[in-house]
């Protein structure tokens, strides 16, 4: 059965007040935490061997999910005594992984299939697999540009701009943990460089379904907002 590793060790500052006395995986959307949503979502879909990996208000969460049986799922935990990243904590439970593994954060929203996502990452025979969606940023502003000489030479009336984000869900082989220090700090973006400077195969797998980062106040309002028809009945396991 595939591992997945859920990152649910931050502090959620930037989701303040609404972390200040609960860890973000806790805070509701609906009438669940975020992090039972993604849970349940893992166990429909036939994953439910799973690692959390846990560090501000570590207590709260796995008094919360417990061993995982209450959701039908197998949890075990990865305790930081300081903080080691998006990458780092997966040093702490590197002798669980010997095998094809998910990593996601704990706090984000998709309808991501995963065994497309797996089936894709063994076809092209990657070491690691980092899910992407297209994101569109609108600039309240007009954009000008001057020459050297002062001269404006262009005038751009509140533009769009596309660009490509990562999701936080990732397919890793077990090799990624021989580029990652024991019990240094590393984050998923410096491991992904040094598996490229390495030579190893890092692929991209295009989504383009729904998807939120609940990272900020006006992110949460809007899963809160978006949860019924997002899910409506995915979630009953």
């Amino acid at each position: 059965m595939m591992k997945v590793v859920i990152l649910a060790g931050g502090k959620g500052r930037r989701l303040k007040p609404y972390t200040v006395t609960l860890p973000k995986p806790l805070v509701p959307v609906g009438d669940k935490p975020i992090m039972e949503i993604v849970i349940r979502q893992l166990a429909k879909q036939g994953i439910k061997d799973m690692i959390i990996s846990v560090g501000h208000l570590a207590d709260l969460i796995e008094a919360y999910f417990a061993n995982g049986e209450k959701l039908g799922v197998s949890i075990k935990y990865a305790k930081e005594t300081e903080p080691l990243g998006t990458a780092g904590p997966l040093n702490l439970v590197k002798d669980d992984l010997n095998e094809t593994f998910i990593l996601i954060n704990g706090d984000t929203l998709s309808k991501i299939k995963y065994s497309e996502v797996v089936d894709f990452h063994k076809k092209n025979e990657a070491t690691a697999t980092v899910v992407l969606t297209k994101r569109q940023h609108h600039v309240d502003y007009g954009v000008v540009e001057a020459d050297d000489e002062n001269n404006i030479v262009n005038w751009i009336e509140k533009p769009s701009l596309d660009y490509v984000v990562s999701t936080g869900i990732y397919i890793l082989e077990p090799g990624v943990l021989n580029y990652i220090k024991p019990d240094t700090r590393m984050d998923f973006p410096d491991l992904i460089k040094e598996l490229i400077k390495n030579g190893e195969t890092v692929k991209a797998f295009y989504y383009d379904d729904y998807w939120l980062d609940i990272g900020r106040p006006h992110d949460y309002q809007k899963a809160c907002e978006d949860i019924e028809d997002f899910l409506g009945e995915e979630l009953e396991i």
